[in-house]
């Protein structure tokens, strides 16, 4: 019974950091960017869209525009999601999640 026990004292310890990285996520700001720059997306760590800036040249072509926006979008996801496999490889002590397990947002 004590290996129970201290699993399940783990297992809480283990959500506890979870809910810490989350709440820190929920903090960061990441920004992709597509086009050398002439548009940005910054999303929350958590993946929510913050801002999105374009550069007035690109007002006229909005074809290019819209291909550049989902450019900046997937940079910035990426980007996000990088950021959080590190955090959780951290709280992992570097063992990679199971195939298939989605990371909390």
């Amino acid at each position: 019974m004590d290996n129970l026990g201290q699993m399940l004292k783990k297992a809480g310890e283990l959500q506890a950091k979870m809910a810490e990285i989350q709440e820190q996520m929920a903090a960061v700001e990441i920004t992709g960017t597509s086009g050398g720059g002439m548009v940005r997306v910054t999303l929350s760590g958590r993946g929510e869209a913050r801002k999105v800036a374009i550069d007035p040249t690109l007002a006229d072509d909005t074809e290019v525009m819209e291909d550049l926006i989902v450019a900046a979008f997937n940079d910035a996801r990426s980007k996000v999601e990088a950021l959080m496999a590190e955090k959780m490889g951290e709280l992992t002590g570097g063992m990679p999640l199971p195939p298939g397990l989605r990371l909390p947002f």
